[in-house]
């Protein structure tokens, strides 16, 4: 029998650092679209992605991560479910800008509510994970909040469904992929750029022509959103591969509390008594969830017999 004894097994990395970031990135987001709402909201996302791009390149080359680019190109899965992801969070950014340009907040706030549920159907459906009771407590306790909400807001809700349902799908498609985050998110880019670029050429020539360029205050805030793009979605990447799905949703719910609050505050927008049952049923929902999720890491291991 040896004297050595086994190496301790390194615990896998949380997700749940990188996901409180990118959520907390993208709650206070409003705040960073009211410094370029007078720009279309085609336009703003079409300058959007030609400054994600560069800004993923460079963060590629700092890493030395060109090979998993090219390896990524190679799997022709891989580039048709990136294809994929990039459609649908082109979607996600043209719909989310344009609602808050409507100043219909609290709908946008409403996509990415309704967004974990969405999360908690595809990871149990598709992926096969299980829910524990308290859990599946807090899944039907949001439904209810929720749905109570909708009722009241079917006008915007297409808003609200189109966000949660787009984001929802771009993040499963994400977690099915076997490419990095950044070269994941680099390739996406890389994928919208010409019709980002068609698009920006179409307002230039438009008789109000183009929104970047004209005014240097302006153009540094459109530049801005490459950085505030590329950060928060190399941080989701990250947090969906290293969490379950279901687990991630509810996490998420961090970013539209703080658009919640931000549409109360900032935006003004009057809070009805529907949506004040609904947040609350939400934040009891997330409260448990998180919960359950704290107990289970605190449990003692099974212990194996002699």
């Amino acid at each position: 029998m040896s004297d050595e004894s086994p190496l301790p097994q390194t615990a896998a990395p949380s997700g749940v650092p990188h996901a409180i970031g990118a959520y907390v990135l993208w709650g206070f987001m409003p705040l960073y679209l009211l410094l370029v709402k007078q720009v279309p909201a085609f336009e703003f996302v079409g300058w959007r992605i030609i400054w994600t791009l560069p800004i993923c390149l460079l963060i590629v080359a700092f890493r030395g991560q060109f090979p998993a680019i090219r390896e990524a190109l190679r799997d022709r899965r891989a580039v048709l479910v990136l294809a994929a992801s990039a459609i649908l969070i082109g979607v996600n950014w043209v719909v989310y800008v344009w609602a808050i340009q409507q100043n219909q907040v609290y709908a946008a706030s409403l996509g990415y509510y309704i967004n974990p549920l969405v999360n908690v159907l595809l990871g149990t459906m598709l992926l096969k994970e299980t829910l524990s009771r308290a859990q599946w407590i807090a899944v039907a306790l949001a439904g209810v909040g929720i749905a109570v909400l909708a009722a009241g807001a079917l006008t915007t809700l297409w808003i609200s469904l189109t966000l949660a349902f787009s984001f929802g799908t771009y993040g499963l498609l994400r977690k099915q992929v076997s490419v990095g985050a950044l070269p994941g998110l680099t390739i996406e880019s890389a994928i919208l750029l010409l019709p980002a670029l068609g698009v920006a050429a179409w307002f230039a020539a438009s008789p109000a022509g183009s929104s970047f360029g004209d005014n240097l205050g302006l153009s540094l805030a459109i530049a801005l959103g490459g950085a505030l793009t590329a950060f928060p979605l190399l941080l989701f990447a990250i947090a969906a591969r290293r969490m379950d799905y279901s687990a991630l949703g509810f996490v998420q719910f961090l970013a539209p509390s703080i658009v919640f609050v931000l549409g109360l505050t900032v935006f003004g927008e009057e809070l009805h008594p529907a949506q004040a049952f609904c947040f609350g049923c939400i934040w009891v929902a997330a409260a448990i969830f998180i919960w359950d999720l704290l107990a289970k890491r605190r449990a003692p291991a099974p212990t194996r017999p002699t």
